[in-house]
């Protein structure tokens, strides 16, 4: 990966990324893709693209946004769309990795709710550690149900893979659940006018930091959409957009060679200093201090040729 370069953005990784994607499930063996790259993907990301892996045994080290975390299956890794992510396989790992558009789970719902509900739910946790059991049989089963539908290509297989993919979700969600029995899940990532604004934030956050053009991409005023973002998720609308921008900073930080400069001025500050100072109050250091404590392993460096 060339440094100087912002982080890499592909469709599936090593692919040219899609100016949109929708109506799109891919699904491959861990193997598939990994073996290509001695068995590490260098940190990415998918502008529309949600991954959940599937991970039946063997080791490896995530790389999600800023930490690093060690897995050994079986374990389940949910992967949201723009989140930065990558990873180093030990050569034994076996799973599935499935990749797809947030199209295709949209409108999928029950009386107790709805699979998008679900698999935002997924995301606000990094990994879900399993025990080998039925649990874990019927979340395998799924991902491998899924990877010969499209393999195979039958008659029906885009309706199969849509009920395969929900299913999968479902379970799952219902593993997590087991997980954390006596926890809710907190409205704020159910809500949809908040996922609407996080939608916007992600889409505008470079060019404005003014609450008022949030609102009126949502057909609110200002300050009923503070009021509801506060009910919601406890912080103000102001709160997530320095909050996006911190996030876009620190990945341009560990990921990239880019003059602090150059990143104050692709997140649209007026002058360096302003970032410099910007980042400090909210993180506690100054960027070339957090840059020097967060470089990416060389394991996870990756080339330009991937």
């Amino acid at each position: 990966m060339n440094q100087s370069q912002p982080v890499p953005q592909f469709h599936l990784f090593g692919e040219a990324p899609l100016e949109a994607a929708f109506d799109f499930i891919h699904v491959e063996t861990i193997a598939a893709r990994s073996i290509r790259h001695a068995w590490t993907i260098a940190p990415h990301n998918h502008r529309y693209l949600h991954q959940i892996l599937v991970i039946a045994s063997g080791c490896g080290v995530a790389r999600l946004e800023s930490d690093t975390i060690d897995f050994s299956g079986p374990v389940v890794i949910p992967v949201p769309a723009t989140m930065v992510h990558g990873f180093t396989f030990d050569e034994d790992v076996s799973g599935y990795v499935a990749t797809f558009t947030d199209d295709v789970v949209r409108g999928l719902r029950d009386a107790t709710g709805s699979v998008r509900s679900r698999l935002e739910a997924l995301f606000c946790e990094p990994l879900l550690p399993l025990e080998h059991g039925e649990t874990f049989k019927r979340i395998h089963a799924d991902t491998r149900d899924l990877h010969e539908e499209l393999t195979l290509a039958r008659d029906g297989h885009q309706i199969a893979l849509r009920a395969h993919l929900a299913l999968l979700i479902i379970e799952i969600s219902r593993a997590r659940a087991s997980r954390r029995r006596y926890a809710e899940v907190t409205l704020s990532g159910l809500d949809q006018t908040i996922a609407a604004l996080r939608e916007i934030i992600e889409d505008r956050f470079r060019v404005t930091r003014r609450i008022g053009d949030y609102a009126e991409a949502l057909n609110m005023t200002s300050d009923r959409l503070n009021e509801h973002c506060k009910r919601i998720t406890g912080v103000t609308v102001s709160h997530l957009i320095r909050q996006r921008l911190i996030t876009e900073a620190k990945r341009q930080l560990m990921f990239t060679d880019r003059a602090a400069s150059q990143i104050a001025y692709d997140l649209n500050f007026a002058d360096p200093s302003h970032f410099s100072r910007f980042f400090r109050r909210y993180t506690g250091m100054p960027p070339q201090e957090f840059r020097a404590g967060q470089r990416v392993p060389s394991a996870l460096a990756g080339t330009d040729s991937q």
